[in-house]
């Protein structure tokens, strides 16, 4: 098939794919774990959903303005200059649909052929995707693991070039739970500002954190003259779990929304009206949504525990990255490579195969030393699910020696 250079090189998601492959062992008859999902196995608020559908029932399912309902607007700058503790204009707002939307709004409105764009490894499996979906190339920083991956700007230095455009951070970080402290992420800021590249922060987990304070440092936190060109992008998939609502946006300069609204209106127009309006309500009734948030973010702190306990006891020759955010493990399996499991795909297929246990591969990642576990199951799944492929891996060493 003859198909166009935009979309060459494009890869699918391996995350989607590992998911969407336990889905379908499962329909098969199989017992299966899955523990590859990217979204909270909470269900919506009730109060959200109600919403909705009062917001259906009314006749709100026309279009809205591209960049979304103002009223909605209003209120995440609101929130965002609570935050901040400065003014924030509703202008600066784009109402996307989910986080990777707005994202990909970024990466095509800023970037374009002959730009470099850092990308932080291990990434997001889209990251490197988007950039090159906008015909840029993106340019992979390495970390230490001893520092759980966290970059630092002779890091960055070490990647950059005269072509590097933008920068690509994520905290709380999918796949690793690492989370850059105020210092470390002002650190980067600054290098951003100093060498004019725009900083793309996606604090889609920022609520998800098991540290002090309830919300993971990002942006808004740092002095206003450590930033430079920004976008940060956020939304309510995650700490609402809202995933299939599609419900992200992102905060910019208003002149740069004014250039994504535009972008938006030529891809998909507004978000989801219901959506929007479901929105609306989960971030205005902002007691119910501190309650419901906090006592999820209880039960993924009880499971990061667990399944970090677990690894140590079933499967302690294993090293992880401690997750101080998120609802990911990134452990190493390269351990656990032969002829017949050359590289973390065929590890995570073998488990699959020989446990009924779905994790992916951290080659998805950027890592290929690694794989992903997500702990957004019961606790029972995870004791089973880990006991199981620690008995895998067991047999894979026997047969192995």
């Amino acid at each position: 098939m003859d198909l166009s250079p935009n979309v060459e090189r494009l890869e699918g998601s391996l995350t989607i794919g590992v998911s969407t492959l336990a889905k379908r062992l499962r329909a098969e008859g199989r017992d299966i774990i899955d523990l590859s999902a990217g979204e909270p196995d909470f269900g919506t608020p009730e109060w959200v959903r109600e919403r909705a559908i009062a917001a259906i029932r009314a006749g709100a399912t026309r279009y809205t303005p591209t960049a979304g309902l103002p009223e909605l607007r209003r209120t995440i700058a609101a929130r965002l200059a609570r935050r901040a503790q400065r003014e924030i204009p509703w202008e600066s707002v784009v109402v996307t649909c989910g986080a990777k939307h707005a994202l990909f709004n970024a990466c095509f409105t800023l970037f374009g052929p002959g730009d470099d764009v850092l990308v932080l490894v291990p990434y997001w499996t889209s990251y490197p995707q988007i950039v090159m979906l906008a015909r840029a190339e993106p340019a992979f920083v390495r970390a230490s693991e001893e520092r759980g991956f966290l970059v630092t700007p002779a890091d960055l230095d070490r990647a950059a070039t005269g072509r590097t455009r933008g920068i690509i951070i994520c905290s709380p970080c999918n796949p690793t739970g690492a989370v850059y402290s105020l210092d470390e992420l002002e650190a980067v800021a600054r290098w951003a500002k100093e060498r004019g590249v725009w900083l793309l922060s996606d604090e889609i987990y920022g609520h998800i954190y098991y540290g002090e304070g309830g919300v993971a440092p990002g942006l808004l936190d740092l002095p206003e003259d450590a930033l430079g060109p920004f976008v940060l992008v956020d939304g309510l998939s995650k700490c609402f779990a809202m995933t299939g609502w599609r419900m992200g946006f992102s905060h910019c300069e208003p002149e740069l929304a004014t250039q994504l609204t535009a972008f938006q209106s030529h891809v998909t127009s507004n978000p989801a009206t219901p959506s929007q309006y479901a929105a609306l309500g989960a971030l205005e009734d902002e007691e119910h949504a501190e309650r419901d948030v906090a006592e999820m973010v209880r039960a993924f702190r009880r499971r990061r525990d667990l399944v970090v306990e677990l690894m140590r006891e079933h499967l302690p020759d294993l090293e992880v990255v401690y997750p101080e955010g998120a609802f990911y493990l990134f452990f190493r399996v390269d351990e656990h490579f032969d002829d017949e499991c050359p590289d973390s795909t065929a590890v995570c297929r073998a488990i699959l195969e020989r446990s009924g246990v779905a994790v992916v591969p951290g080659i998805a990642f950027g890592d290929d030393r690694y794989a992903r576990l997500s702990f957004a199951a019961s606790e029972e799944e995870l004791t089973q699910g880990i006991r199981r492929m620690a008995m895998a891996l067991r047999r894979t060493a026997k047969a192995r020696g």
